[in-house]
């Protein structure tokens, strides 16, 4: 599953305006022709900065190949109720273990809709930014193995799912969009005048990725 489609391949990227989608995103363009970012827009608090950014980035690359941002709905706060997730309380702050924002079912909705998307225009190949790091259960080499079969033997055919980063870890991704607009992707749980907030989780792991790749940081941060 690790295996990067053949140049002149159409491929799509599941692009969520953070830093290892947006990256995955520059990357794939070595290797196709084409190239669709696809953005899913479920309705959680962070979502319409992220939106922007995914935007700006898309726009700061463009170029032969690189096709225009999709953006597909599946709302998801009816679900998820009263939660952090939705802006009821407190983020999980800097010194939270990654277990912390957790968000039961998130990578099967999102895969699910894009994969539909892919299936229904012929795209074979269904590209994802997760890294090594992963704590979560729907964030594993298993789980998108079984989801890949799920959804190929549902639609009689469809994306292989790929994940080109799953070896790497924040700081690797740095390394490799050191050229890139990076300060231009968004990675923040609790948005403050669009600014990231500078306190998250998520932004403690952007600083920290920065920091050990040894690549000066230019987001904007509101503490």
């Amino acid at each position: 599953m690790q295996a990067i489609g053949t140049r002149g391949d159409s491929a799509a990227v599941l692009l969520s305006g953070g830093l290892d989608s947006a990256v995955l995103l520059s990357e794939m363009r070595h290797d196709h022709e084409r190239v669709h970012p696809l953005f899913i827009r479920g309705g959680l608090r962070w979502e319409e900065r992220e939106l922007a950014a995914a935007r700006a980035f898309v726009a700061a690359i463009s170029g032969p190949g690189l096709e225009p941002l999709v953006v597909l709905d599946e709302p998801i706060r009816d679900v998820y109720g009263d939660h952090w997730s939705t802006g009821t309380g407190p983020v999980p702050g800097a010194d939270t273990p990654a277990e912390e924002v957790y968000l039961p079912g998130r990578n099967i909705l999102l895969t699910a809709k894009a994969a539909v998307w892919c299936r229904v225009r012929g795209i074979s190949l269904l590209t994802l930014g997760c890294l090594a790091a992963n704590p979560f259960p729907d964030g594993t080499t298993g789980f998108f193995s079984s989801l890949e079969t799920v959804l190929r033997q549902g639609m009689d055919g469809g994306p292989r799912l790929v994940r080109p980063f799953g070896l790497l870890d924040k700081a690797d991704v740095v390394r490799k969009g050191r050229d890139l607009p990076l300060h231009l992707t968004f990675s923040c749980l609790r948005p403050i005048d669009g600014l990231h907030c500078g306190c998250c989780n998520k932004c403690a792991e952007r600083r920290e990725g920065f920091r050990n790749a040894a690549v000066p940081d230019r987001t904007r941060y509101a503490s």
